[in-house]
């Protein structure tokens, strides 16, 4: 590893089926009222929001609740919350869900120290928080997003049309319940999208330069290996611990950082994803799937060793008799096998998109990433969208 780099994670993890034994003691840490963060009320079905809730009233906490988050959370659902937690003088937010819950959280947490046009100056703009957010708690139920252990918070500007991220320390999870039993009756759809969301966010970190001998790939290496293993057992049973364990793991390492030294990532698939989203809302890993095979293709020449080590390495490509580039194109076409018999989305008509009318506008308001082997033109991504119909 010969790039210089900075690693720093401060979210507090507690692992397992006992997971959530921690949590009175961490909420001891913290003052009386707390803002109960969820989506559309499927932890009350599983009996999740009952647990929750008996610590909270154990502990004695004064709870104000925050329903009604959806898949791809808007600003506007954000803004909402930060005046709730303002008006409840909320001292900690608590979030109950998957990745969408927990990003709209963190956006909460800003929202209820700094009002103004936060959108532009946080989202869009980039700046650096010039706040100080409430401290926000996490207890994942989907796994995917990693959003347990990182400090994005992505959002969809429904008014114009764009979904992008905000990225502070200041936001990552002061603690993470973690408890794979917790993922046991999510939905195959939701289960698998995940899987391939944590997939994803692997590649992008992994598919992109410095290929120099480097921890960082041999790791991310080991987690893609252990998702491809485990995908299969997850499907066929969704209550093997072993498997949704190992899953959940995988998910939250993705994006802890770990993988990120020496690496100047991509993310572009991410970028494609989040506009086919801000005009289409859908699950972000079976957007992610939609696109990649096409999006690789278009790449795969310019990093073309790294995308030859990727099939040999990750999906037992044989490179006997093959030249670089047939290894490499073997490897993308063993990843949409691997989508089509996991039940993830191979294009973008299985996403429920039945009509190319707006794929060019997609296009023109997409972002353009430089961290990857090739930055793609506006063109590129219209190529993609169009292979990947």
């Amino acid at each position: 590893m010969k790039r210089d780099f900075e690693f720093f994670n401060p979210t507090q993890v507690f692992f397992g089926r006992s997971a959530m034994e921690n949590l009175g003691a961490v909420l001891s840490q913290y003052g009386d009222r707390v803002l109960l963060a969820y989506g559309g009320g499927s932890i009350r079905e599983n009996g999740i929001y009952d647990q929750v809730m008996e610590v909270l009233r154990a502990c004695g906490k004064t709870v104000t609740e925050f329903s009604g988050i959806l898949p791809n959370p808007t600003y506007a659902k954000a803004l909402e919350g930060g005046a709730l937690a303002r008006a409840c003088q909320a001292d900690l937010i608590l979030a109950v869900g998957g990745g969408s819950v927990i990003d709209c959280a963190k956006a909460v947490a800003i929202a209820a120290v700094e009002e103004g046009d936060l959108w532009n100056k946080y989202w869009e703009g980039k700046q650096p928080l010039d706040c100080v957010p409430l401290p926000v708690g996490a207890i994942l139920t989907m796994v995917g997003t990693g959003s347990e252990m990182d400090g994005d918070s992505v959002l969809t500007n429904e008014e114009t049309k764009r979904k992008t991220s905000c990225w502070d320390y200041a936001i990552y999870p002061q603690f993470a319940i973690l408890n794979p039993e917790f993922t046991f009756s999510v939905p195959e759809y939701q289960m698998v999208s995940g899987i391939f969301d944590t997939l994803s966010h692997i590649m992008e970190i992994y598919l992109s330069p410095e290929d120099e001998d480097n921890i960082s790939d041999d790791f991310a290496e080991a987690l893609m290996r252990s998702i491809l293993r485990n995908t299969p057992v997850a499907i066929a049973n969704p209550r093997d611990y072993v498997a949704r364990s190992n899953l959940m793991w995988a998910s939250s390492l993705a994006l802890s950082g770990i993988l990120a030294p020496s690496k100047q990532e991509d993310w572009e698939v991410h970028q494609i994803q989040h506009q086919i989203a801000a005009y289409y809302p859908s699950a972000h890993g079976m957007g992610l799937a939609a696109v990649s095979p096409a999006y690789y293709r278009l790449v795969c020449p310019h990093g073309l060793p790294r995308f030859r080590r990727f099939a040999v390495n990750v999906w037992g490509v044989d490179p006997a008799g093959k030249s670089d580039r047939e290894v490499a194109l073997a490897g993308i076409d063993a990843m949409a096998a691997f989508i089509r018999d996991s039940r993830m989305t191979p294009n973008l008509r299985a996403l429920g998109i039945l009509d190319e009318s707006r794929l060019a506008e997609i296009a023109a308001t997409c972002n353009l990433r430089r961290g990857g082997y090739y930055t793609l033109t506006r063109e590129d991504v219209l190529q993609v969208l169009r292979e990947s119909f």
